[in-house]
């Protein structure tokens, strides 16, 4: 019961977020940026194991994942300028992503 909760809490997040944005791109965006998934994620795990390292870790380790997501929104808007369709777009994008990712994943193992 408890991880129908989670997911259903987690679902209706994606839920309002699309439903807004759909109305107001501006509202809809500012929700999208603020990061929902990230601090649900702190709660959760806060709730089941009380593990304040465990969150400052987890912290941390999304402020440098970050640095590669903003790829993706520099990316995807300059393929669908560049008159490419959604699909091909964003398939170029999350493959540039996943490779800033895997790049600085690597990168933060060396400094560790």
């Amino acid at each position: 019961m408890y991880y129908i909760i989670k997911i259903l809490i987690s679902a209706l997040l994606i839920l309002c977020i699309s439903e807004v944005s759909k109305r107001n791109v501006t509202l809809g965006s500012l929700m999208a940026a603020i990061p929902l998934v990230s601090v649900v994620t702190m709660f959760w795990i806060y709730f089941e194991t009380k593990d304040i390292q465990k969150i400052m870790e987890l912290s941390s380790s999304i402020f440098w994942l970050v640095i590669p997501s903003l790829l993706l929104f520099i990316s995807l808007p300059y393929f669908l300028k560049l008159g490419w369709n959604f699909y091909t777009s964003m398939t170029i994008a999350i493959f540039i992503t996943a490779t800033s990712y895997v790049f600085m994943i690597k990168a933060l193992e060396y400094l560790k």
